[in-house]
């Protein structure tokens, strides 16, 4: 690189003419000092294109509540789960623990990290894959498939059986001690490896250490239960009960569902379409379900989801919740907030470009559950968030589909609506994805 050019005063005074040369510039500079470049930026005719009636609208009750934490990915998923258990079993607001998923991730991913400390101890700690591991310690964050590898191990149980704890609804204290020990339990891993420990004494230790993250996540969240008792009353007022249920016998007799029939369909243009990837660096469970996208163009992702939707099942997807969204109103518009307009310049970068050059990135899941559909086009999308019933209306979003075609990148769908071509890709060895990838 050569070196820098640097500012001088003949530029800040054609900088200074070129702002007074603009009729518009006092006017814009008091919107925006007063209220806030959002505020200014905002447009009104928002509240038309997303108005709440839908063609095709599930019934899905309450929504839940992740409060201060990163769980997103096992909210949605279990609000899909808690969706058809309504269903079938003629009941309302049947909530599933998110607090039994949580412990069984930190402890399984713990021990996913631990190995990966290992496997990666001949690289020096600045190493970018050594790095990302380290950066990503103890974060609560995740994918569909983490949550349905949870599930297919350990499967599910009310929430009243192991109810949230103030650790659950506010992680960031127990994720900073766990990305603390993991870190320093990093060190000790990588020095026994250096010193020559063999493969006994290093699995010794690593179970060692597993054991300590269990235990301060008993301590943290509580011990899951080994048996809860099914109780509930149905929309006909009949009480149920049955006792000492596992929370896998639960799953697997009173879900009608296999995980393993849905695959979760991408649209990541940056990488070549029709095709499988694999982001192994996230998996949370060893030898359990791992994370694979099948990438294809944005009319057939939603092509799929608006089928599943209108068999009357809900979608789990992947977005960048933080792109044009009011919380307050419940808004998802990719032209909610006219910011290129407000300060005139060009703010545009197609989807492709976005992934390319780091402004894209998944950041939270959330559930479709109905879409408006005109001349079989649609036009918005009615949202199941998880952050509780002052956001939106009653918890619920709508968007539109201009921001569905710009910041949702991933939607989970049963197999039964791709092609048979597309299928077929769910048998080729996935592409492996670098940890770093903006899927993660």
């Amino acid at each position: 690189m050569e070196k820098p050019s640097a500012l001088t005063a003949s530029d800040f005074k054609q900088y200074h003419q070129d702002l007074k040369q603009r009729p518009d510039a006092d006017v814009i500079s008091r919107a925006v000092m007063t209220n806030g470049v959002n505020a200014a930026a905002t447009d009104p005719a928002a509240k038309v294109r997303l108005h709440r009636e839908f063609s095709v609208e599930l019934d899905t009750g309450t929504v839940t509540n992740q409060k201060q934490s990163g769980r997103c990915w096992e909210f949605s998923l279990l609000n899909t789960l808690r969706h058809r258990f309504e269903q079938t079993h003629h009941v309302k607001n049947f909530e599933l623990s998110q607090n039994y998923l949580f412990f069984w991730d930190r402890v399984e991913r713990a021990n996913m990290f631990y190995q990966q400390i290992l496997a990666t101890a001949d690289k020096g700690p600045n190493d970018r894959e050594v790095a990302f591991y380290l950066k990503m310690a103890g974060g609560d964050g995740g994918q569909w498939p983490m949550a349905a590898a949870l599930v297919e191990k350990y499967g599910v149980m009310p929430a009243y059986a192991m109810p949230e704890t103030y650790n659950t609804d506010h992680t960031n204290a127990f994720a900073s001690t766990l990305a603390l020990k993991m870190r320093r339990d990093a060190v000790i891993l990588r020095d026994l490896v250096h010193e020559g420990a063999n493969a006994d004494q290093l699995d010794e230790k690593r179970r060692q250490m597993v054991g300590e993250v269990y235990r301060m996540a008993a301590y943290s969240f509580g011990e899951p239960p080994a048996t809860f008792d099914l109780e509930y009353r149905d929309n006909d007022k009949k009480w149920h009960r049955q006792a000492d249920v596992t929370p896998t016998d639960f799953f697997k007799q009173e879900f009608d569902v296999d995980l393993e029939d849905y695959v979760v369909v991408t649209n990541s243009p940056d990488k070549p379409l029709n095709e499988l990837y694999r982001l192994a660096s996230q998996e949370n469970i060893a030898g359990g379900k791992q994370i694979q996208f099948l990438n294809v163009d944005m009319d057939v992702l939603k092509k799929t989801a608006i089928a599943q939707l209108q068999d009357g099942e809900t979608v789990w997807f992947g977005n960048d919740v933080l792109q044009q969204m009011s919380r307050e109103q419940g808004f998802l518009d990719a032209k909610l907030y006219r910011r290129a307009e407000l300060f005139g310049i060009d703010l545009t970068l197609n989807k492709a470009q976005r992934f390319a050059y780091h402004e894209a990135e998944v950041t939270h899941a959330m559930t479709l559950t109905g879409v408006n559909l005109v001349d079989g086009t649609p036009n918005r999308w009615k949202v199941e968030n998880s952050w509780g019933e002052k956001n939106g209306e009653k918890g619920y979003f709508v968007m539109t589909d201009d921001w569905m075609d710009q910041f949702v990148y991933e939607v989970v769908v049963h197999k039964k609506y791709l092609t048979a071509e597309q299928r077929a890709i769910l048998a080729h060895q996935p592409v492996e994805l670098a940890p770093w990838d903006p899927l993660m």
